[in-house]
């Protein structure tokens, strides 16, 4: 079954389980035993065996603790912890009554955090989870659904993160590049330089964030996007009242204080970004042999850790501020069983995606994938495309992005090298565009997962009402790299992307204003 048609049986499976129940829990599972039975061959007590194994090594790992996971999940715990307090303190309903007196329309809500994703650049999961939390009582105060909110912050925090060399992604894909650029004999230019020169050749990313803003300003709700926003604004309620919990809500399980304050928001939020960052530096500076510069220190980074503790550091200050509070005032106990409470349906999912991610590298779905990619007779003209077409399918069936990096990348340069070396460039840019536009539409992403936990959505609806948006700008970006490939330049086919985005979003805000209005 390894490495054949077969591996896509899971995968598959899975994702139209997901459209067809959205149910996520139930078709992760399902996706799961089916991977397992099919990796022992149908036999049952081997495949339970191998789904308590996979289950297991997620926390243990080589007879030794998998700490990169575990400080992960412990961060998730602390987030949940952190925003309980900061509710409870009354900082959050004090915050969104500052945001109301400054923020005075539904479309300037909408523009903190598409603009907060743009800013923190520095790392995919700590974008995706900060603006959620900064964002959150603005964007409620004006009855943004939850689902608006996660796409806003999905659709910046990766694209922004790929593009941006000083990042955790950056270093990443900078000394991947590199590699591939030695062992192809590639010497005009650096990796570092090669990685600058790529960017306007990412036109998944370009297109994702402009139709962002086109979003805003016309006020774009397609699909399932326009059921939400309708409910929110005619009644209030944010999410779907039928799907039940949703990662990060608190369910109003405590009374707010009367006495908060905007610091009690703000402190715990400068804390978890210091003690993040600072971290990220510090963890940076002791992986790196030899000389240290700002590259080499997020290459080297540990991400988990450093999440982790920022964490500690903003519980210790929002508990701090909380109990410096007068009385009357929630039990300190139940705001931590509170707080960790509304992070469990983010913890199932992300760990059940964990599991299923597992099975499909050992059925081997991606190597399966490549090599049908490298054994193709593939016009020139058209490499680009297929390769941006290609990674998108593969990080959607395996929802790792890193992951359609690892594969993708050195396949896509040695391609490009030995075809036509000045596309090696446009090609591996479209490994990362199609990268990013696949982790977008797949339910099993741990970025897709995070973004639904930030905004406080259910994620499958997060997952759905994205997918339009994901999908149109993957469209134009797909124009795009066919003209790029016909033309060898970067510059119009980045403009015709930009200007096919914004034509479609005109076009479809002209139709919805021919409709009735809420």
């Amino acid at each position: 079954m390894e490495g054949t048609i077969y591996s896509l049986i899971p995968a598959v499976l899975m994702l139209i389980l997901v459209l067809l129940t959205r149910k996520v829990i139930l078709s992760l599972g399902i996706g799961i035993i089916v991977g397992a039975f099919l990796l022992t061959q149908m036999d049952i007590g081997g495949g339970l065996a191998l789904i308590w194994s996979i289950f297991a090594n997620i926390f243990v790992s080589e007879g030794a603790l998998n700490m990169g996971n575990i400080y992960l999940l412990s961060f998730l715990f602390l987030l949940g912890i952190t925003t309980a307090f900061m509710t409870a303190s009354g900082g959050s309903r004090a915050f969104g009554r500052w945001a109301v007196e400054r923020i005075r329309t539904r479309k300037g809500a909408t523009l903190v955090p598409a603009l907060l994703g743009i800013i923190i650049f520095i790392d995919d999961y700590f974008n995706a989870l900060a603006v959620g939390q900064v964002a959150r009582p603005v964007t409620d105060r004006y009855k943004v659904s939850r689902a608006k909110l996660a796409y806003y912050i999905d659709s910046t925090s990766a694209p922004i993160t790929v593009i941006s060399p000083i990042s955790s992604w950056g270093a990443y894909i900078i000394g991947t590049i590199g590699s591939i650029l030695a062992a192809n004999e590639i010497t005009q230019y650096q990796a570092f330089e090669a990685f600058v020169l790529m960017i306007p050749a990412n036109l998944y990313v370009f297109a994702a964030l402009l139709l962002v803003f086109l979003t805003i300003y016309l006020r774009l709700d397609l699909g399932p996007m326009k059921v939400h926003e309708k409910r929110a604004i005619e009644t209030g309620e944010l999410n779907n009242p039928e799907k039940g919990d949703v990662p990060g809500d608190l369910n109003d399980e405590f009374k707010e204080h009367n006495h908060g304050k905007i610091s009690h928001l703000i402190w715990p939020i400068f804390a978890l970004v210091v003690g993040t960052v600072l971290t990220m530096v510090i963890t940076g500076m002791r992986n790196t042999e030899g000389s240290v510069d700002l590259l080499s220190i997020f290459a080297n980074t540990n991400v988990n850790i450093s999440l982790f503790t920022g964490g500690v550091v903003s519980v210790v200050v929002a508990l701090v501020l909380y109990i410096s509070q007068p009385k009357p005032k929630s039990g300190i106990s139940l705001v931590f069983g509170q707080g960790m409470k509304a992070m469990l349906p983010a913890i199932y999912i992300l760990v059940f995606a964990w599991m299923i991610g597992d099975i499909i590298g050992q059925l081997q779905t991606g190597e399966y994938l490549a090599q049908q990619f490298t054994q193709a007779d593939i016009n020139l003209a058209y490499l680009p495309l297929i390769i941006f077409l290609l990674s998108g399918f593969m990080a959607l069936s395996t929802g790792t992005s890193w992951g359609t990096f690892g594969i993708m990348l050195p396949i896509a340069g040695e391609i490009a090298a030995v075809s036509d070396p000045t596309l090696i460039l446009p090609a591996l840019s479209a490994v990362l565009a199609g990268s990013v536009f696949g982790d977008h539409c797949s339910p099993i992403s741990d970025t897709t997962i995070l973004s639904s936990t930030g905004a406080g959505s259910n994620h499958i609806d997060h997952v759905l009402t994205q997918l339009p948006y994901a999908l149109i700008a993957a469209g134009a970006a797909s124009i795009g790299y066919v003209i790029l490939g016909l033309s060898g330049g970067v510059w119009l086919p980045l403009l015709m992307t930009l200007i096919i985005v914004t034509f479609v979003a005109f076009i479809i805000h002209k139709f919805n204003h021919r409709q009735p209005t809420e």
